[in-house]
């Protein structure tokens, strides 16, 4: 209660509503896992909403070279960038929000991907190494030296000066008419002398103050231009200019040096997330990493002159100051083995600084997602395997309540085949689907075989925009189809559907169509993919919106504002078309009072309200009774 304690006129902010709103949640976030040609394992999730996007963090569509665990001595084979397809399926049927967990495989908790590197100079020296394992860091990186315009200066009395100057500059130092005109140094404040010097550390003796400098000396600082061209043709490549040589160099408070915005630990995580490489030299201050440059080319072919030559050389070209290196010179960065069911679930190490997780212990971390698919999981997998991905994806929806899994058949199954992989599945938190899609690689321009859960999980985002949640994502047309992997016709459907095995189908003139909703429970309260869907928007909206109500006076005021606060939500819900019934007490009720709880429930804390509604089904059997009828009979 506000006190008064001296006369005046007191202004204060009151409610006069009798409930709190209660917004509904997105629907349409989802998550992928499974391998890719580059990105981050371990970092923090990223929501990618293109496929520009995608490829900008986790690499093209080109295959994955991946060798088998279970066939050792067998060269890596070319497999089907299945992540990449999926994200593509998903943004062409409207998907607009998906986070990507990449795995790699494991033996023993140690990765089987290598990283690319490449040293710079003499070995043991400054090395660049791709940022992320996989084949996709055999990249070409470029580093470029860039000579600035003279910044020394000379005021009316003849006192020198710099201008555009930061401590820990690596500068080239111009005197004409001496031995050795160009040198190179480190430029340091000296606090005590109020003064500029011109350094050499470990050599004070060469040391030169600003104060000797005399007219016609030049000081021109040094930079580097730093560019990587991913493998990819399609997308171009970056850039970063102006980097500073030494590790310690800050400008406005911020490390801009090679070392620094490229290092193992970036100062800005987020930003570190988009390099592609990182550069291991911070040991080496600023004229230490030039004469690594310089050291990594002598000449640029039998008797022409070298990298030192061009820099110290008065209007070279930027091509001549340019060092090319390709990352897998040192180490070739490889994509490892396929993943295994140990990587798809993945790590949570809580005790690194920050926590460490992979697999589908990252997704914990996302709220937003409601969809999770691994697309590719069930490619030329035995059933056992695939059965075991698709438990650890059901297992995770279940902890987090408010998901579903979109599950995969193994590609060329017959249909008892995939009959015998719905009988080892039961629950209301995944549907399964059948056939796989067929589709043109952009890739190779051939057509593909791709698991069906890129398409479908976009459909269900497609579905939730265009129509609601409550409507069931089927009879939806299936973009990029060319057909599938099967071709189903009713009579096969009839054996699968009762089983929960969602089809697709083709259709003379209505095209290629997702036929099928249900999930794989053996509860009938339970089949409808867009009931469990559904409800889990209706627990998860209410979840958040009552989130005021803990730690308020747990009485009949609290109960009455729970109460209302839901069924004006429910309300909206049903006057929207989302629940069955004429009138509002036939489609929700609402009790929170007495009733519902007990003195021992409000003893131990507890506030106990029920909900009930009366969700609709989809009207999966259209049946229509025709007869013959005359026309002398009244109806």
């Amino acid at each position: 209660m506000a006190q008064y304690l001296s006369p005046g006129v007191y202004i204060e902010e009151v409610s006069y509503r009798s409930t709190r709103a209660i917004a509904g949640v997105g629907t349409t976030t989802t998550g992928f896992i499974g391998p890719t040609r580059f990105g981050p394992v371990n970092l923090e999730l990223v929501m990618v909403s293109t496929l520009g996007e995608y490829e900008q963090v986790y690499g093209d569509g080109q295959p994955l070279l991946l060798s088998d665990p279970a066939q050792p001595g067998i060269p890596p084979q070319a497999y089907p960038n299945f992540m990449w397809q999926a994200a593509r399926a998903f943004f062409a049927q409207g998907g607009q929000l998906l986070y990507v967990s990449r795995i790699v495989g494991h033996t023993n908790g140690v990765s089987n991907a290598a990283i690319a590197s490449a040293p710079i100079g003499s070995p043991g020296g400054p090395t660049i190494y791709a940022r992320y394992p996989g084949a996709y860091g055999n990249m070409p990186v470029a580093i470029t030296v860039n000579v600035g315009q003279n910044v020394l200066r000379f005021d009316k009395t003849g006192t020198a000066g710099l201008g555009s100057v930061e401590e820990y500059d690596v500068v080239m130092l111009v005197i004409p008419g001496s031995p050795g005109t160009k040198a190179f140094y480190l430029v340091e404040w000296d606090a005590n002398a109020n003064n500029w010097f011109f350094t050499v550390e470990g050599s004070a003796s060469t040391n030169i103050p600003l104060a000797r400098a005399q007219p016609g000396w030049e000081v021109h600082v040094l930079t580097l231009t730093l560019t990587v061209t991913p493998t990819d043709p399609t997308i171009a490549p970056q850039t970063w200019a102006g980097l500073a040589l030494d590790s310690r160099h800050m400008t406005s408070g911020s490390n801009d040096s090679l070392s620094g915005k490229f290092g193992a630990d970036p100062h800005n995580r987020e930003f570190g997330r988009e390099l592609s490489i990182l550069f291991d030299g911070a040991s080496l201050n600023g004229l230490g990493l030039l004469s690594s440059l310089f050291a990594a080319s002598p000449t640029r072919s039998p008797g022409s002159p070298g990298l030192a030559f061009a820099v110290e050389t008065s209007g070279s070209t930027d091509a001549a100051r340019t060092l090319s290196f390709q990352l897998g010179q040192g180490v070739m960065g490889t994509d490892g083995t396929l993943p295994a069911l140990a990587d798809y679930e993945g790590t949570d190490d809580e005790d690194s600084t920050p926590p460490i997780k992979t697999g589908l212990a990252q997704f914990e971390d996302v709220e937003d997602i409601s969809i999770v698919a691994a697309p590719g999981s069930t490619y030329e997998a035995d059933p056992d395997k695939a059965v075991a991905i698709m438990q650890e994806l059901i297992t995770h929806c279940e902890t987090m309540r408010y998901r579903i899994a979109v599950l995969d058949s193994i590609n060329h199954q017959s249909i008892n085949d995939v009959r015998q992989l719905r009988a080892q599945l039961d629950t209301s938190y995944a549907a399964l689907y059948y056939p796989w899609v067929r589709v043109m690689d952009p890739i190779t321009s051939t057509p593909i075989n791709l698991p069906p859960s890129g398409f479908v999980a976009g459909i269900y985002a497609r579905n939730d925009v265009t129509r609601a949640v409550y409507k069931a994502p089927a009879n939806e047309v299936v973009n990029l189809a060319l057909g599938f992997e099967a071709n189903i016709n009713k009579a096969q459907q009839d054996i699968l559907n009762p089983e929960g095995i969602n089809c697709f189908r083709f259709f003379e003139g209505r095209g290629y169509r997702l036929w099928g909703a249900r999930t794989v429970s053996s509860d009938t309260d339970w089949n409808y993919v867009n009931l469990r869907r559904y409800f889990a928007y209706l627990e998860r909206s209410i979840d958040i919106g009552t989130q005021w109500a803990v730690f308020e006076p747990n009485g009949d005021r609290l109960w009455a504002k729970v109460a209302a606060s839901i069924a004006s939500f429910l309300l909206a819900e049903w006057q929207a078309g989302a629940l069955l019934g004429a009138k509002p007490e036939q489609a929700f009720f609402v009790k929170c009072d007495r009733t519902t709880m007990t003195q021992n429930d409000i003893d131990l804390g507890r506030l106990v309200c029920q909900v009930g509604v009366a969700a609709l089904r989809p009207a999966e059997f259209v049946i229509f009774r025709v007869g013959q009828w005359t026309g002398d009979r009244s109806s």
